[in-house]
């Protein structure tokens, strides 16, 4: 910022460095959720996941789960 005074810079210097900023709690996000937690692939497996996932305009994260549920549904009629 240019255009601040030198008095402006030292106003905004003691603001930032003695007030903590408060975050929004509506944002949602990897590091927001509780109880996420990052899974490693290999990297074909992260190609091939990355690409159905373009494919359908969904996330990553949505094919898994979509997978998961359908596994978990033949799972309990079979078992």
């Amino acid at each position: 910022m240019k255009d601040m005074t030198e008095e402006e810079y030292d106003a905004l210097d003691e603001r930032l460095t003695k007030t903590v900023p408060t975050l929004s709690h509506t944002k949602t996000g990897f590091f927001t959720r509780k109880g996420s937690q990052a899974v490693i692939l290999d990297e074909d497996t992260a190609r091939i996941l990355n690409a159905k996932a373009i494919a359908s305009r969904q996330t990553p994260s949505e094919i898994v789960n979509s997978l998961l549920r359908k596994e978990l549904t033949v799972a309990q009629v079979h078992g």
